[in-house]
């Protein structure tokens, strides 16, 4: 089994992540943001080293995925693939922050791997608005994060809902995070568990196309 945790930055994935791992028993597969050589340079200068940092992202991620493939274990995992291209790097295109002649490059060698991957058994997306975020981006204090813009944050956070609605062909359980703790509170993380519980082991499993919403008020 593969299950993925999407996200804006600072929505909460590597803490659910590493909380489901526990949890369910599963391995957890995280995101090799901080080893990202080009990670400091491109908050410092978005333009200039947007298609730096994704390529090696990209091909972080696809040895990942591959790797994931051969596994016989039942696998977390902190973002995916996917985001990386329908997410992170439309909207630097969208921002003129990547070239067409780099986002032409890019997108061939993103349609090569498509030929060798499939998508997780569930998406589990977490959609917070901007407000949460930026308070759990201070909250945890990376350096290189404090400089990110809210129009950039805004931005991803379009391009998420975009991605979850419209794009992703796969299962999701979208959970609304603005009103949860579920690193403090156990019942906002039964809250989770419970809809996943019934997702991946009930009686009635989803329809490939459906999208299921979790909101806690």
């Amino acid at each position: 089994m593969h299950v993925a945790i999407a996200g804006n930055i600072g929505s909460g994935k590597t803490t659910l992540t590493r909380m489901l791992s526990s949890h369910y028993g599963w391995t957890p597969q995280y995101e090799s943001v901080i080893s990202n050589p080009y990670l400091e340079d491109y908050y410092k200068d978005i333009h200039r080293w947007s298609f730096n940092l994704e390529t090696y992202f990209l091909s972080e991620r696809f040895k990942d995925m591959l790797e994931l493939q051969r596994q016989d274990k039942d696998i977390i995992q902190d973002r995916t693939i996917f985001e990386g291209v329908h997410v992170f790097v439309a909207n630097n295109k969208e921002m003129g922050n990547m070239s067409d002649r780099d986002y032409k490059t890019y997108m061939d060698l993103f349609d090569l791997m498509m030929r060798f991957t499939r998508v997780p058994d569930l998406m589990i997306y977490l959609r917070s608005g901007i407000p949460h975020l930026v308070e759990q981006i201070q909250k945890r204090g990376r350096e290189y994060e404090q400089s990110i813009s809210l129009e950039y944050l805004q931005g991803l956070n379009n391009r998420y809902e975009d991605f979850i609605m419209n794009k992703y062909p796969g299962k999701v359980l979208i959970i609304d995070v603005n009103n949860l703790d579920f690193l403090n509170r156990p019942k906002d993380f039964e809250f989770i568990t419970n809809h996943i519980d019934s997702l991946l082991f009930g009686l009635f499993p989803m329809n490939e196309q459906e999208k299921v919403v979790a909101i806690k008020k």
